[in-house]
């Protein structure tokens, strides 16, 4: 156990010195300068102490001003640079983390790029965002507050350290017996804490997890009355969370107060023995009491300090160790050594005995194997399972084949880059996806020359212009909360942005499910216009819309089962015919 706790600190430490290494230079500055300003708080109790015992002795002959003056300038100086140079180290800091966390946000944000579909499927969107913004805020945080004071509270402390040996070796003795028991405390709760801030920032990812599953799908929440059942689980995970988070909390701020206590131990002790010694050795020594109490102070702050430091650095260790985890995720195959471009592309497809599964234990797809011809419209029909969107999904090679192989034009799709393969096929999803912006912008996303002509034919041929002029801004108005927009409507304007692609073929998964059967039949018109000449994959559930398909091809647990126009299907009376006829039945 003990070694796995060294472990969760030491290895995500490592992983995030080495990453930081852009930065060294700025930090070992920042620490150079939190260093010289330490050294200039310990220069200023051994002068503090010539001042002591010049007024101790001038209280009998005089004091002499001119040395007074000068020592006292001399310690405005030091105390005025080192107000300088902390100023300027924590300036650096704040630099230098932020500029960390500017990365760790590319970093992240170019890694979702290369993770294959798999990695999202397995992992909730809502522990993915925690780890963006949470976790790194809290390694940037952290950082900031923590490697600057570290270093400079251990030169103070060494400082200090030889400088009270030095000065009186009994009252150093004194000292560092009064605040050795307080760190020995304070070094028991870190060597706990560890497991606490791993726990709190796992927690905190399955809450942001929780609200995010609950939000996207709060209509569903509300309509079967499963508020109830949401509470009690939010209730159960911020239960956990307020745990680990009171006990990481109560941990790491508990050294404050022990730290204090030795300090004010560490004043009584000096006092006690100082005044034993100032009994023997005379008045003059009262100006080394007088050090020695700064000195106190220079001395149990740094542990103190020191042990808040490694506390946040366990949260930093806790939140770097996801984020590592995010960053280290097995990704996409590298395709920088693919040269072959596909770009005057026929549309002949070929599936050739194409195995897949998701996983080894359930293979969905099993020897799949048809031909399309350039400019045919396919149809993939099939009960729920069946394997029609994996079809899809494997065509555009967002999951790769466990064997077989898909050709386009008599070259294999794995030959190509993914990106190659994606700019071959417009496609429109069930699920819509609009960002907040203008209607144009939408449109016209990733596709700046389209011109603002062909946006309005594109959506006029698809029947939602009518609605947009309707608008107060018309294509200009901004997509946001306060635009309600239906379903159907969204679904709309996401095919007309395919159409504006003018991708050579096409891909339809469901698009028509969110239309009244008026619009549908309109909009199938129009997609009929723009798939001529394209080769065209539909997949569809309503079995009415896919009459005039080119090759229908009836899966059924991952097997091509039938394939035929709509009527040679219907004549042979098999599986396609009893789907098609239970879409009619009366009741």
């Amino acid at each position: 156990m003990k070694k796995r706790q060294k472990g969760a600190f030491k290895e995500p430490m490592k992983k995030l010195i080495k990453y930081c290494k852009f930065q060294w230079g700025w930090l070992a500055l920042a620490i150079l300068f939190g260093a010289i300003a330490a050294v200039f708080q310990i220069i200023g109790p051994i002068k503090i102490q010539d001042l002591t015992n010049m007024i101790v002795s001038g209280l009998a002959v005089g004091i002499d001003m001119e040395a007074f003056t000068q020592i006292a300038l001399f310690l405005l100086l030091i105390y005025l640079l080192g107000a300088i140079l902390g100023y300027f180290q924590q300036f650096i800091m704040a630099t230098s983390t932020q500029a960390v966390v500017k990365r760790f946000r590319k970093d992240i944000s170019a890694k979702i790029n290369r993770l294959p579909l798999g990695y999202f499927d397995g992992h909730m969107y809502g522990d993915i965002l925690s780890r963006v913004t949470n976790d790194v805020d809290t390694i940037g945080q952290s950082l900031n507050e923590s490697i600057g004071t570290l270093f400079s509270s251990a030169t103070l402390f060494l400082g200090v350290l030889i400088a009270m040996f030095v000065i009186e070796p009994i009252m150093a003795a004194t000292v560092i017996g009064a605040t050795i028991v307080g760190f020995s405390f304070s070094l028991i709760f870190l060597t706990r804490a560890q497991k606490y801030f791993t726990q709190n920032q796992r927690n905190l990812g399955q809450l942001n997890a929780h609200v995010e599953e609950n939000y996207a799908g709060h209509n569903v929440v509300q309509l079967f009355n499963g508020q109830n059942k949401m509470h009690k689980e939010f209730e159960k995970i911020n239960k956990k969370l307020y745990t680990s988070g009171w006990k990481a909390q109560f941990i790491g701020g508990v050294m404050q107060p022990v730290m204090g206590f030795v300090g004010n131990f560490g004043y009584v002790a000096v006092c006690v023995v100082g005044g034993v010694l100032a009994a023997q050795r005379g008045i003059g020594f009262i100006g080394t009491i007088t050090t020695f109490m700064i000195f106190v102070r220079l001395f149990s702050n740094p542990l103190s300090q020191i042990a808040q430091s490694l506390s946040r650095l366990q949260s930093t260790a806790a939140a770097s160790t996801r984020v590592f985890e995010f960053l280290d995720a097995k990704e996409l195959a590298d395709e920088s050594d693919k040269t072959l471009v596909l770009n005057d592309v026929k549309g002949d497809v070929e599936f050739d005995n194409v195995v897949f599964g998701y996983n080894k234990d359930k293979v969905i797809i099993k020897g799949f194997s048809a031909n399309i011809k350039a400019g045919e419209k396919v149809a993939i029909v099939g009960p729920t399972g069946a394997g029609k969107t994996t079809l899809v999904n494997l065509l555009m090679r967002f999951y790769e084949t466990n064997s077989g192989s898909i050709k386009i034009d008599g070259v294999k799709t794995t030959d190509l880059t993914r990106d190659n393969v994606h700019r071959l096929f417009g496609m429109v999803l069930q699920d819509t996806w609009l960002f907040e912006g203008t209607i144009k912008e939408n449109l016209r996303y990733n596709n700046p020359n389209v011109t603002d002509e062909q946006i309005v034919e594109a959506c006029k041929k698809v029947g939602v212009d009518h609605f947009i002029q309707t608008l107060s801004k018309g294509y200009d108005t901004v997509l946001t909360d306060s635009v309600n927009l239906s379903s159907g409507q969204k679904q709309l304007l996401t095919i007309a942005r395919t159409m504006l692609e003018n991708r050579p073929m096409m891909i339809l998964d469901e698009a028509t499910s969110s239309v009244d059967t008026r619009t549908e039949v309109l909009l199938q018109e129009a997609m009929d216009k723009v798939m001529e000449g394209r080769t065209s994959f539909i997949i569809a559930h309503r079995l009415s819309t896919i009459k005039n398909a080119n090759l229908i091809l009836v899966l059924k647990d991952g097997d091509i089962v039938e394939s035929g126009t709509h009527e040679q299907l219907l004549e042979k009376g098999g599986f396609y015919a009893d789907l098609y006829n239970s879409q009619f039945e009366k009741v």
